[in-house]
């Protein structure tokens, strides 16, 4: 039996979807009609429901939409040598330096080891934060990694399969070799895995020890052009695709 999810004094769904940055108006229009649009778990085909975004939930194609303009999620490239926390005992550089101007109370999600690079996300979504750094939700992340040495082609059969570490057996998803030369590789690594220093360990325990880690992706967030030390606002279909993957 359908419900009414009509919200009178709302805003209409198509202005909700074309301000999440599903496109333009007219194409957020067609997106209804073709009844791609649902609310609060009903499908809407009425071009004229509204809807509070704040507090009802929109999906496309299956996909939630994060609606709440509250909340907040940023990307960082976190430089070498930053602690992944918001304050540090000891004087450390930390993630809170690159945050201090905002008025949000953020915290970071997940860590990256003080002496890698790259993707690291903050936010003041606290039920984003718990599920994306929950054991059993690990998104895939990606890492581009420096290690000495040449290393064969068989190398990432193995390290597909699993290799043995000392808490257990752990593997990649994927590897492609970037870049060669006889001293040193430059390796790509897809891994879901979020045990401590995972990536350093699988590749040193294999005989190629890291002299450089820059993680790249996280699940549907990419580090991009990202300049070393500054932050981006993930926009909406971001953290919506991120939503998806963590089954919110």
């Amino acid at each position: 039996m359908s419900r009414d999810i009509h919200t009178p004094g709302g805003e209409r769904l198509q202005k909700v979807l074309a301000a999440a940055g599903l496109g333009s108006r007219r194409a957020c229009e067609d997106m209804i009609i073709q009844g791609r649009v649902s609310v609060d778990g009903q499908r809407v085909r009425e071009l004229g429901t509204r809807v509070d975004p704040e507090h009802q939930r929109v999906e496309v194609d299956g996909q939630p939409l994060q609606l709440d303009s509250s909340k907040i999620t940023l990307a960082l490239h976190k430089p070498f040598g930053v602690v992944s926390t918001m304050a540090d005992p000891d004087g450390r550089p930390c993630l809170a330096e690159y945050v201090e101007r905002r008025p949000e109370r953020l915290f970071h999600v997940g860590r990256l080891d003080t002496d890698s690079e790259g993707l690291i996300l903050l936010s003041n979504d606290g039920e984003l934060a718990n599920r994306l750094a929950h054991p059993s939700l690990e998104v895939p992340k990606t890492y581009v990694a420096t290690v000495e040495g040449k290393m064969p082609a068989s190398l990432g059969r193995a390290l597909k399969a699993g290799i043995e570490l000392d808490d257990g057996m752990a593997a990649v998803d994927s590897l492609k070799v970037l870049e060669q030369t006889p001293t040193q590789t430059l390796v790509e690594i897809v891994i879901h895995s979020g045990r401590n220093r995972i990536v350093r360990r699988l590749l040193g325990q294999a005989g190629f020890p890291v002299t450089r880690l820059v993680r790249t992706r996280i699940g549907p967030i990419r580090l991009g052009d990202l300049k070393v030390g500054r932050t981006r606002v993930l926009g909406r279909v971001e953290v919506s695709a991120l939503m998806a993957d963590l089954g919110m």
